[in-house]
């Protein structure tokens, strides 16, 4: 809870992945990779109740072993390839009101982004609900920025955006944020009434580069374990 306000972390995990089979629960320096993210919700000092909404069994295990609260198996309409987090999310929302459970906030924390700690979770907590805004998305800076990236057309090269500068110098270029997946904070009467986790005054929370690996593939679990290990000898 932060200034009286109770805060839900909702953690969703589908058994189904194409990519890496049981991805979110494969093993990341001898630990499931939704193991990092459980712990760092349980470990921030504001939120009430962490939940894992999962379609499957043994993710379910693995959740309840590192103290997660699993209280149902999501149904197979919200758990397919279309399925839409925001689906996900109010799911969990309506499951626990019709349970006599209220938030005011509600998270949406990521297993693949293993990087994001506690403190990350809880500072984002404090810069949105001391502003006067529903919502703050977790960004971080990118490399390539789309000043210089070009499509082809009729095969020729035109840029993706107009840029107006006389040089297409690096240091000069505006910077540029990508959603980088590892924290949706929303007012829960936001996501119910608007049904989206974003408009146009949601807040940038920006993290580091080196914290906001998303694991989509091998070579990322890999890098994130790198990661772990260089930090663990710190």
């Amino acid at each position: 809870m932060y200034k009286d306000k109770k805060i839900l972390a909702i953690i969703p995990a589908r058994g189904g992945s194409k990519g890496i089979p049981y991805k979110n629960i494969m093993d990341i320096c001898g630990k499931p990779l939704i193991a990092y993210t459980i712990e760092a919700a349980k470990k921030s000092k504001y939120i009430d109740y962490t939940m894992v909404s999962t379609d499957d069994s043994k993710i379910k295990e693995v959740s309840l072993k590192h103290k997660a609260s699993v209280p149902f198996l999501r149904p197979e309409q919200i758990s397919n390839d279309s399925a839409k987090s925001i689906d996900v999310v109010i799911h969990g929302i309506n499951f626990l009101s019709e349970k006599g459970e209220c938030f005011d906030y509600v998270i949406l924390l990521q297993p693949t982004s293993p990087l994001r700690n506690c403190n990350d979770i809880d500072n984002a907590i404090e810069v949105l609900m001391n502003s006067k805004e529903d919502s703050l998305i977790s960004v971080c800076e990118v490399d390539e920025n789309p000043a210089i990236m070009r499509t082809i057309k009729d095969n020729r090269l035109e840029p993706i955006i107009e840029f107006t500068g006389d040089n297409l110098r690096r240091q000069e270029l505006p910077k540029v944020y990508i959603f980088n997946g590892a924290l949706y904070i929303n007012k829960v009467r936001m996501l119910l009434e608007e049904k989206n986790f974003f408009n146009e005054k949601t807040l940038p929370y920006i993290m580091k580069r080196e914290k906001s690996v998303d694991i989509d593939s091998m070579l990322d679990a890999k890098l994130v374990e790198l990661i772990l290990k260089e930090n663990s000898d710190d």
